[in-house]
């Protein structure tokens, strides 16, 4: 059964940073693309970010680019999502996904950029 389980959320002020991480399960990380997505209340979800299987080539949405960053280790079967400069319309749930769509996604973390 695949597995994906977010954590590292919170509340931050504006400037602020988080690091996110995603655990892995019940497939072969080490030989899947990954990605972030995010749900904002009452909006659909968005690609963030996506990372190739050795974790050498990244690409970003335009929302975030220069601001996130993902990484991964594939020894621990781990996802992250570092962010930095957060603003207020950052706010949402938080997932880590096996496609770009967000289809085959976990449980996710609330991020809440606020003052």
């Amino acid at each position: 059964e695949i597995q994906l389980a977010e954590s590292g959320g919170g509340l931050v002020q504006p400037g602020g940073s988080l690091r996110l991480s995603c655990a892995a399960s019940g497939f072969p990380f080490y030989r899947a693309v990954m990605f972030w997505v995010r749900q904002a209340p009452g909006k659909g979800l968005e690609w963030l970010s996506r990372i190739t299987t050795g974790g050498t080539v990244t690409e970003y949405a335009d929302s975030v680019k220069g601001r996130f960053t993902t990484s991964r280790d594939n020894a621990k079967n781990t996802l992250y999502l570092q962010m930095d400069s957060l603003k207020t319309e950052d706010t949402a749930m938080y997932y880590c996904a096996r496609d770009r769509a967000g289809e085959t996604r976990g449980q996710g973390t609330q991020v809440t950029v606020s003052s």
